[in-house]
């Protein structure tokens, strides 16, 4: 065997580890170069992700917990129409994530889609907390039952600020739970295990960020006033921004795919079209190519299991 061969073997073998190092699914570091498995990702990502969570979910039901009841005694609205009104900006809370999904899969990722957005979020907090904190901003006191309404001038820096922080919800409830996932290599089996312990704390920081917000926050608004409690949330969804630029070095970042309705489209089309084909036993024949590398530009292949058959 000449030294050329041994050299060629080398470098195989070479290539064969610096494979090893980096993840499968395709997935970059914060200098956008082939993220390296030991140095991100994983749960060392993780804390910062969940901790911006937490924190963010503490601000919002800090607000939408507690919002009829500054509405009917602070604004003077009647019941029926705070519930209403409240009932409407939570719906477009919830519509939002639309807007921040397209944004995020399509053209910005989901990284700068959560920074983006999590900054409009926090504005909106800030201007709700100046018309909490501003008398001249709210209506004069009830006189016995006597109680004037909100003029316009009143009305619109809440609704202002608060429609602010249903816009600024959109980007941060459509990424943040797949961005945690995007930590974890699919195609490293131990990795994938670690995905579903990731879902469950992720739900845990919901539920502890609601729980300290529904009576801690709540508390500080019935007994301390509004202005510190409208601060309060806005404080936390600040420490949300913190905590989730902190661990910027630590991510994994999966490239922007272009438009999800394309690819929605894609698959419905594909769908039709294969309906009466058999599924072959060996799963290694569901991928369109043999490699690892996916026939649509800038994706990942997802990696097939039985988990729903």
């Amino acid at each position: 065997m000449g030294s050329a061969d041994i050299t060629e073997l080398d470098q195989g073998f070479l290539q064969d580890e610096r494979s090893k190092q980096h993840t499968g699914d395709g997935s970059l570091d914060f200098r956008w170069k082939p993220a390296i498995k030991h140095n991100t990702g994983n749960w060392r990502a993780c804390p910062f992700i969940l901790g911006n969570e937490c924190c963010e979910r503490l601000a919002f039901f800090g607000i939408a917990t507690n919002l009829v009841t500054y509405l009917t005694t602070k604004l003077h609205e009647g019941n029926v129409s705070a519930a209403r009104n409240v009932s409407i900006w939570q719906g477009t809370c919830y519509l939002t994530p639309l807007i921040g999904a397209v944004l995020a899969d399509g053209y910005w990722g989901r990284y700068w889609t959560i920074a983006v957005f999590s900054m409009i979020y926090f504005l909106g907090m800030c201007i709700l907390t100046v018309s909490a904190s501003v008398p001249s901003l709210k209506p004069a006191e009830c006189l016995g039952s006597v109680c004037p309404p909100a003029s316009p001038v009143q009305y619109y820096p809440l609704y202002f600020g608060l429609y602010v922080i249903a816009l600024g919800t959109g980007g941060v409830k459509a990424c943040v739970l797949s961005f945690g996932a995007d930590q974890f290599d699919d195609t490293d089996s131990k990795e994938r295990a670690k995905k579903a312990s990731f879902f469950n704390w992720y739900y845990f920081s919901i539920n502890l960020g609601a729980i300290l917000s529904c009576s801690f926050i709540v508390w500080v608004q019935d007994n301390s006033g509004w202005g510190l409690g409208f601060g309060l949330p806005a404080l936390f969804m600040g420490l949300s921004i913190g905590i989730f630029f902190s661990g910027t070095s630590l991510y994994r970042f999966q490239k922007p795919m272009g438009s999800p309705i394309t690819r929605m489209c894609q698959v419905v089309l594909a769908s039709v079209r294969k309906q009466n084909l058999v599924v072959p036993e060996d799963s290694s024949l569901l991928y369109e190519m043999p490699d690892k590398i996916s026939g649509v530009e800038r994706s990942h292949k997802l990696m097939h299991h039985d988990d729903l058959r």
